[in-house]
């Protein structure tokens, strides 16, 4: 969720490297114009909760029934776009799991107010539908978190209603009511209304907005009840949840609100584990690290916002500004919480601004900071149509504009809202990408296949690599005693940069890597492995 409320919407140290000459192998390395190496043959080393992720907003994918809108059929039959299962091939984006957004029925078209936990919305399709699509994505070694909204309902949910109309309904208590002692001016963490008039005269406690009512977790039946919807869902299949506004529970700016957070997420963690052992859990934290860190006592995953900013705005000033460091940091500080945790990783997601609208449509810039995701230690979180280079900017509804599978129109594309952004006929589709050996989408290809070769760059640990050329993000990746050190000029001029003794270059994103005396000369907006 994000944090600013829309009515209509849910809107809602590192060690100094010395600069030694190059070994003959990485000189000789250079001439090769060096790519990705082969895949290796059967699993990635991707396994068990570690992997790149796709978020889908099933509304705007691929419809199967011709209706305009994206569906859990068509999100069915496009699997082999994200991962056909053969990691022999190379047309497949090869991704280890899916994040969709939200499919419970709704009034809304984002659907972040649900109006039954237990149930598909109809204009996605239905729960054999869902049980097939996690069926085939299984087959695929696919994970599929899907987006879990607890922290409050519709105020169309019969629950709230049942509460409007009698109060001694059990469902009152469901909800947080206003009393006689009650500050009804009462401001939120971002400054906005949170007590709301409902159409009996009574006040209702919504983080996000009138049509968002908050749920009661102060009421163990309310607890209950959406441990049973967490276990509904892993009974169908799903492997796990994104758990949105994971902070708002009970009000986590607040030290009593953030430990109750905290308790709450444990109750459903363990809940979840006995159902699952292997349940996936990521959390939508929207705050500072120091904000986000406790909550990795209960959750695997939680996503880095701070570090998404970092990236986006190196890459689009064209300068370093502590992408490592921040990386470095944060891992030390969230392994303190949990030792195992998994730093969800991601550039903007579907409460921001694309990140292309973000680097004003340059695709190279979009390369390095593709290239900079998917070296990065965590969960790589791709938005769709993000490897296409698909603008965007708010409202929402701009941002989550139907994907473009051709330049024109063609089978399965969705038309549910007709883009402001994304017309078409410019080159930012699957047809026209999938053409061109150096587009954005081959790229992305290209570099989720890296990862998945190296465990290095999947488990391994992060070193900043101290610099004079603030235009090159470096740090090393470290797992088992075995390093990758990693390199990306995210500059439109070429970079001398001094690397180690000892090394290899194993893959430049781009040709041109010159070797120079003792160092290395980057192209512009490129990426480069030495091993």
């Amino acid at each position: 969720m994000q944090t600013i409320a829309k009515k209509g919407d849910e809107t809602m140290k590192g060690k100094k490297w010395t600069a030694l000459a190059l070994t003959l192998p990485l000189a000789a390395s250079l001439s090769t114009g060096v790519h990705a190496e082969t895949v290796h043959k059967g699993k990635s080393p991707t396994a068990d909760k570690n992997g790149v992720f796709y978020e889908v907003y099933v509304n705007s994918f691929y419809d199967a029934n011709k209706d305009g809108h994206g569906d859990l059929k068509g999100l069915t039959q496009k699997l082999d776009y994200l991962n056909d299962g053969n990691s022999h091939t190379k047309n497949d984006l090869q991704v280890n799991g899916i994040w969709m957004m939200p499919v419970n029925p709704s009034p809304s078209y984002h659907k972040y107010d649900v109006t039954d936990y237990y149930n598909i919305d109809p204009q996605y399709g239905n729960l054999q539908d869902f049980r097939k699509l996690m069926k085939e994505a299984d087959k695929r070694d696919v994970k599929v978190i899907m987006d879990l909204v607890v922290n409050h309902t519709s105020s169309e949910h019969p629950w709230f209603q049942a509460a409007l109309k009698d109060k001694n309904s059990k469902y009152r208590d469901y909800y947080i009511w206003a009393d006689k002692n009650t500050d009804l001016n009462e401001k939120g963490s971002w400054g906005q209304q949170v007590w709301h008039k409902a159409p009996n005269g009574e006040y209702f406690y919504g983080t996000f907005w009138e049509g968002m009512p908050d749920l009661n977790y102060d009421n163990p039946e309310v607890r209950k009840e959406m441990i049973n919807v967490g276990k509904f869902w892993l009974n169908q299949g799903v492997d796990g949840f994104r758990l949105d506004a994971a902070l708002h529970i009970f009000k986590g700016q607040t030290p009593e609100g953030a430990k109750k957070n905290i308790l709450w997420w444990n109750e459903f963690r363990d809940a979840m584990k006995k159902e699952n052992p292997n349940v996936y859990l990521t959390g939508e934290v929207w705050d500072q690290p120091e904000v986000v860190a406790p909550y990795y006592q209960s959750l695997d995953s939680l996503f880095n916002f701070d570090l998404a900013g970092k990236i986006v705005s190196s890459v689009k000033a064209g300068n370093d500004q502590g992408i490592a460091t921040a990386a470095a940091a944060t891992d030390e500080l969230f392994k303190s919480y949990n030792p195992n945790k998994i730093d969800g990783i991601f550039l903007t997601n579907h409460d921001q601004n694309r990140v292309m609208s973000e680097l004003s449509g340059d695709v190279n810039k979009a390369k390095s900071a593709a290239s900079i995701l998917l070296t990065l230690p965590g969960n790589p979180y791709i938005y769709y149509g993000e490897e296409i280079g698909m603008t965007g900017e708010k409202p929402d509804e701009l941002i989550r504009e139907p994907f473009r599978w051709y330049e024109g129109n063609g089978l399965g594309q969705t038309s549910w809202e007709t883009p402001i952004y994304n017309k078409g006929g410019n080159g930012v589709s699957i047809e026209a990408q999938t053409k061109q050996k150096d587009s954005l989408l081959n790229h992305y290809r290209e570099m989720i296949r890296v990862r998945q070769q190296h465990e290095e760059l999947v488990k391994g640990t992060l070193q900043s690599i101290s610099l004079d050329q603030k235009e090159v993000v470096a740090y090393s990746r470290t797992y088992k005693g075995k390093s990758i050190s990693v390199y990306h000029n995210i500059s439109n001029q070429p970079i001398k940069v001094s690397v180690a003794a000892k090394g290899k270059l194993i893959f430049s994103s781009e040709k041109g890597v010159k070797k120079v005396k003792n160092q290395l000369v980057i192209p512009a907006n490129t990426t480069i492995l030495i091993k």
